[in-house]
């Protein structure tokens, strides 16, 4: 039937890449509001609470979208499910390019949160789907890697290239732009691993080693799932740690703005480097999991190993808060968010880790929607506590956080094992 077409092998690391890529213009797209608000911010009078407001109203998007997401790739498959989330977010990164004034500042950035969130649900879905248990670290790195590798690009090419080039509208517009000729590489390439023409038989016999019988099933009922424990840690977990990466998100340039007093150009010259950090703790996340699993560890301890080590990396913001020079505090912002990748790549494993694959984008749905909560309930008192307290306060409190989610984690989520899920009749 396929005779035509040549097989590839290694085709779930085209996928992943593709994965990586799209994420990486993820947060390219993302990082630009931060970025480009210390330019057009004073011009349109958006002043630091009015910018704490759009980010709290992203969060929201963000937020409402990632239960919504992880049903729909879960429904309708990642095909699908990417094709409505690329468009949505590039439209509304796009359409920032035309603001006025803070209404319509907020009305993109909403869209822009609504479109965005579908990448994690989606991403976790793919994974499960095709990369064996022993491999899905490894694949989340990589995936996680394009979230950091989005962080280490933007400040280099929005704030250092394009926006002294073209200015912040013609960028806002390039940046959004570029989903769309993913999209078109993404329909071209991607088909589910059940029916995917160019996939060899060897490969997909490795891929389906320790998927479950429920893997093709349709999702299971959210009250269904909320009755495991584990997915209880996972939203913890994820509601205590995430508004950490949240708050270097979107407040990293204003605080080297405010706090140590960059220009836009110094700052896009100087925050790319705690993103290359996050990249590589991404890969290094990964790699050291899949290493212990290939060494004999079990899945449960090399989880918890990696798990426990990024936990005590991301206290380190606690030093930058009362570091005495830019190069310091970034240097501590960098372990922050090399633990924090570390931490997350693992932590998203953890639903296709407990859960059959038909469950995995509703979990991991769920758990962005704990983060987002989390992230805009800190992200929107951030601007007060800044002004109250100063950023030392609030890097301090960022700080205290992974160790606690940590112990509630293991304590709450037990011994890591594949649950399987009695369909509802």
């Amino acid at each position: 039937m396929h005779a035509g077409k040549a097989r590839i092998h290694g085709r779930r690391w085209y996928i992943i890449a593709l994965i990586c890529i799209i994420t990486c213009i993820n947060y390219i797209d993302r990082s630009s509001v931060g970025l480009l608000v210390t330019d057009f911010g004073p011009k349109l009078g958006i002043t630091r609470a009015l910018y704490g407001n759009v980010a709290t109203i992203l969060l929201f998007a963000y937020t409402l979208s990632q239960a919504i997401s992880g049903r729909l790739y879960d429904r309708f498959g990642a095909r699908i499910g990417f094709t409505v989330s690329v468009f949505v977010w590039c439209i509304a990164a796009m359409a920032h390019g035309f603001i006025v004034g803070y209404a319509s500042f907020a009305v993109c950035s909403f869209f822009l949160g609504l479109g965005e969130a579908g990448n994690w649900p989606g991403a976790a879905k793919v994974i499960a789907e095709w990369f064996p248990q022993r491999e899905r670290a490894t694949g989340m790195a990589i995936f996680n890697c394009g979230a950091s590798m989005g962080g280490v690009l933007a400040p280099l090419l929005v704030a250092r290239w394009l926006d002294p080039l073209l200015g912040w509208r013609k960028t806002f517009m390039v940046i959004g732009a570029l989903g769309f000729f993913w999209l078109a590489a993404w329909l071209a390439v991607y088909q589910p691993v059940n029916r995917h023409p160019r996939l060899t038989d060897s490969e997909r016999e490795l891929i389906e080693l320790g998927h479950s019988s429920s893997t093709w099933l349709p999702a299971p009922p959210v009250l269904q799932l909320l009755k495991h424990r584990q997915v209880w840690a996972i939203l913890i977990a994820r509601f205590l740690v995430d508004p950490v990466w949240w708050l270097y998100m979107l407040w990293l340039p204003t605080y080297l703005k405010d706090a140590r007093h960059l220009d836009i150009k110094a700052i896009g010259a100087a925050a790319w480097a705690p993103y290359l950090a996050a990249a590589a703790g991404a890969l290094f996340g990964g790699w050291l999991a899949g290493r212990l699993i290939r060494a004999s560890f079990s899945v449960n301890t090399s989880r918890w190993i990696v798990i426990g080590i990024a936990a005590c990396m991301m206290p380190f913001g606690i030093f930058a808060a009362h570091a005495a020079t830019t190069a310091h505090a970034l240097e501590c912002i960098a372990v922050v968010l090399f633990g924090f990748q570390m931490w997350i790549s693992n932590v998203q494993t953890l639903p296709s880790d407990f859960f059959p694959t038909n469950a995995v984008g509703t979990v991991a749905g769920m758990g962005g929607m704990a983060a987002g909560i989390a992230s805009g309930i800190f992200i929107l008192f951030t601007a007060s506590m800044v002004a109250h307290f100063g950023y030392n306060f609030v890097l301090t409190l960022a700080g205290a956080a992974a160790p606690i989610a940590a112990i509630l984690l293991f304590l709450i989520a037990g011994p890591i094992h594949r649950l399987e899920l009695t369909p509802k009749t």
